[in-house]
């Protein structure tokens, strides 16, 4: 038997990049995944890939930031599947400027994707995780800027340090029901997202592109490699197979050594 066979998890953010490889090492390990993402058509599309390689999934449309949005897809879930044993709060974006330029308009954008929706799909599931004390795993993802700053990112640094104060809190609220709360901390990972920053953090930092990949974004790891998809998902596996309460409230980095606790 699987390590996770009996087990429903739900990945926000899930129809590409990081979320994605969760969504599929969760299923390789024996959970029934529903895939969340704003992106309906991927994340049915993702669901669909697992399904074609023996898997359980549901692929459910859901903005993040909006609660009943959040709490009809969970409905969903349970509906189908019986409960939640596990979420992974991974959806998010990047939205680099300086903070004198910065637009309050991109600022609460920001904030609402990463720690709305982590407090919103977080809300959502706690009921069902409580209920007979059936417990469960919540893993937010943060990154190194949980607990170190870039310039240009005032609101990312901001929500990434946030999801710490949110995971240590439930971890102690959560663990009367069996509830462990822990953050997984990636350095940079080469998805979409980052490579859409290089551009912009080569104009805003006036150096090449190439200069932002190994000075900014690789500079610091020990071996010059970026982390990938993979690392992080492993990590995630690592974390809803993880036992008892003696890891909880913590945050795991995974950086190739960008940032070490």
């Amino acid at each position: 038997m699987s390590s996770l066979e009996g087990k429903v998890a739900v990945v926000t953010g899930a129809a590409s990049g990081i979320g994605k490889e969760i969504a599929h090492e969760l299923a390789r390990a024996g959970a029934t995944v529903a895939i969340a993402d704003l992106n309906g058509d991927g994340a049915h599309a993702v669901a669909a890939q697992i399904a074609q390689a023996g898997g359980r999934a549901l692929g459910i449309a859901m903005d993040v930031t909006d609660e009943a949005a959040v709490d009809a897809g969970i409905a969903t879930v349970v509906a189908r599947f019986g409960g939640i044993d596990i979420l992974v709060s991974n959806a998010g974006i990047q939205i680099v400027n300086p903070i004198e330029n910065y637009a309050y308009a991109d600022w609460k954008k920001m904030l609402a994707i990463h720690l709305d929706g982590a407090f919103l799909t977080t809300k959502a599931v706690l009921p069902h995780m409580y209920a007979g004390d059936r417990g469960g795993t919540v893993v937010y993802m943060g990154s190194v800027h949980s607990h170190l700053a870039s310039p240009l990112k005032s609101a990312y640094v901001t929500a990434k340090h946030g999801l710490l104060g949110l995971a240590r809190v439930l971890a102690k609220e959560g663990a009367a029901h069996g509830v462990r709360s822990n953050v997984v901390c990636p350095g940079f990972v080469r998805t979409p997202l980052v490579d859409k920053q290089i551009p912009e953090q080569a104009r805003e930092l006036g150096i090449s592109e190439d200069e932002v990949v190994r000075k900014v974004m690789l500079g610091n790891t020990v071996d010059g490699v970026f982390t990938t998809v993979e690392d992080v998902a492993r990590t995630v596996r690592f974390l809803a197979e993880f036992p008892n309460a003696a890891l909880t409230g913590q945050s795991i980095t995974v950086s190739h050594g960008w940032h070490m606790q």
